[in-house]
């Protein structure tokens, strides 16, 4: 129950921190503040072109369920003045730190920008977003389950 309060916590915090992004020229300094710079060195991951199933359909490239990821239910999706977007959570066997290194290598590939980073405990949190204006929005957080698999929280907007 605590962690998922804190997912919950961090998903506000990164809704929060995308709603009131930096301009584009701000937003690599900020990620960069944002990075805790305890944190490991990249771990090895799954590369960004392995396959995985969209997180919905119509979801662009960089909402996929991570490879093996077993969704609790169908996304939710939704409009808005940014594009279509939506919110999914599922679970998968691999770490927090390897789920958002996945998610910010699909980001990267599809020309997003890193803009918020976050590590709380063994919980780790991710968001990106495209500097053109576009809408465009990536944001993960990953927590661990005490003797289970991680609990993942991903969530999106394809840009308009």
């Amino acid at each position: 129950m605590k962690r998922t309060l804190a997912a919950a916590g961090l998903m506000a915090a990164l809704t929060m921190v995308g709603c009131s992004q930096a301009p584009a020229e701000e937003a690599p300094a900020a990620a960069a503040a944002a990075v805790d710079v305890a944190a490991p060195a990249a771990p090895a991951s799954v590369e960004p072109a392995a396959s995985a199933a969209p997180a919905a359909a119509g979801a662009p490239a960089f909402a996929v369920i991570y490879p093996g990821g077993a969704p609790s239910g169908p996304a939710t999706v939704a409009r808005g003045p940014d594009g279509p977007g939506g919110i999914l959570s599922f679970t998968t066997d691999a770490t927090p730190e390897v789920v958002v290194d996945f998610y910010r290598r699909r980001a990267e590939a599809a020309g997003l920008a890193s803009v918020m980073a976050m590590n709380t405990g063994e919980a780790r949190a991710y968001g990106a977003a495209a500097s053109d204006g576009s809408g465009k929005l990536l944001r993960v957080v990953a927590t661990p389950v005490e003797d289970g698999p991680t609990s993942v929280q991903l969530d999106w907007t394809a840009g308009r």
